[in-house]
């Protein structure tokens, strides 16, 4: 297979780091205010992420990024939630001349500069699929349950080679793993990540076969 990516950059999810995103909705509530949030979040030896790699978002004591559609992710049963662990600089076969690898490049360094993050350049599908297969195997482990659904992402959802989403479901939420677009200040990235979201986003799960219809499902718990 063909070099699908310029760069990738990762940090290892956890089984504990799992654990805590998959616990957010029934912690404590914190209201939407910014000194309760803020200590909430020194607390949880997190911190606010500073370095503008997400917008609004923090850096978890496991060293992942994540950030969620409300001010409040704790106890807040009806916030999305997404938790990136890897970052994808795909290649674009419009830019042959590689006019944006210079500051892509340099996003994608600052990503790997992160405590606990690892990266190579070039990069290859294989290398992604590896990461994402590793972190299924902590996302099983924590569930006690396989995915229900595994599907090769669509090119409707993210830029860059297909890559595998994998979907799990609690009596609540939907954790998608996998790759989502990039909602960094500068939009062409794509994440590695999994997603915490209220199942209400979207109807029940499709079957495997209608692959429009998944395509749709899963775009409606991993579009930030």
């Amino acid at each position: 297979m063909s070099v699908p990516v310029h760069a990738l950059a990762h940090r290892p999810l956890t089984t504990e780091a799992v654990a805590e995103l998959v616990a957010l909705p029934a912690v404590p509530s914190v209201p939407d205010d910014f000194d309760a949030v803020d200590k909430e979040v020194r607390l949880r030896g997190w911190v606010w992420e500073e370095d503008g790699l997400v917008c609004e978002s923090f850096r978890t004591a496991h060293g992942h990024v994540l950030c969620a559609d409300v001010v409040s992710p704790f106890g807040c049963g009806e916030a999305r939630t997404f938790l990136v662990f890897g970052e994808v600089y795909p290649v674009d076969p419009h830019d042959e001349d590689m006019t944006n690898a210079a500051w892509l490049y340099g996003l994608v360094d600052r990503w790997q500069e992160g405590p606990g993050w690892t990266g190579c350049r070039p990069s290859t599908a294989e290398d992604c699929e590896a990461v994402l297969a590793r972190a299924a195997r902590v996302v099983t482990e924590h569930l006690g349950t396989a995915p229900e659904r595994t599907v090769l992402s669509s090119d409707t959802l993210v830029t860059g080679p297909p890559l595998t989403h994998r979907v799990w479901r609690t009596a609540t939420h939907a954790l998608v793993l996998g790759p989502a677009a990039d909602n960094g200040p500068y939009g062409y990235l794509t994440h590695l990540q999994l997603s915490s979201t209220p199942l209400s986003c979207g109807p029940e799960l499709p079957p495997a076969e209608d692959e429009d219809a998944l395509a749709a499902w899963i775009a409606a718990h991993i579009d930030w």
